[in-house]
């Protein structure tokens, strides 16, 4: 079993963290920017509505300052509710969103006092990400896995903390700049700075 696992998870194994878009097709490449688009229109037009307004009779987007900051460092983008939110539509659109997701679930963990919290949402966690066939599995060593799994039946605050840090190194190195570099990102800029009309004010 645990060579099975080993060779497994060796396998999974990949320099990167999301599908290449050499991966897709011209068709599919499409309907990527076509989803993307429509999610960043969804999000931004709806921002007024959402947790990002911060006084009741003025709506809140992201101003040219706020998109600007994201691209000086993934701790910055994250720390922001909407870049947050652009960067998870981001690694959607490159089927990899379970990055985002796992690393976010893993900030909630942490925060978790009551063992028996710790017990039940940690057990959570490894059916959802860690164990292999999961339905959001991330992309973890044998070694990182079979740590997880061994601390389940006593988990601590700190029980995620290697395969965050890990799933954070990946989406630094690897999607991070794919989305400075990217088509969503630049719209965003402009749209910040009024010279798009992807959004109408």
């Amino acid at each position: 079993m645990r060579e099975k696992l080993s060779s497994m998870s060796s396998q999974n194994m990949a320099p990167t963290d999301c599908m290449k878009p050499s991966d897709l097709s011209a068709e599919k490449k499409g309907i990527k920017r076509k989803n993307w688009r429509n999610r960043i229109r969804f999000l931004w037009t709806n921002s007024s509505k959402s947790i990002l307004r911060p006084m009741k009779n003025r709506s809140y987007r992201p101003g040219v300052d706020d998109v600007n900051q994201w691209e000086q460092s993934l701790d910055k983008l994250l720390a922001h509710k909407y870049g947050k939110a652009a960067f998870r539509i981001f690694l959607k659109s490159e089927f990899c969103e379970e990055n985002i997701e796992f690393w976010t679930t893993c900030e909630n963990y942490k925060t978790l006092t009551s063992q028996k919290d710790l017990v039940s949402k940690a057990n959570t966690i490894y059916e959802e990400f860690i164990k292999s066939e999961a339905p959001k599995e991330i992309n973890l060593d044998f070694n990182t896995k079979n740590a997880i799994e061994q601390s389940l039946n006593a988990p601590t605050a700190t029980t995620f903390q290697a395969a965050q840090k890990k799933i954070y190194s990946l989406m630094e190195n690897n999607s991070y700049p794919r989305f400075i570099n990217s088509d969503l990102y630049k719209e965003l800029c402009a749209v910040a700075s009024g010279k798009s009309k992807l959004i109408k004010y």
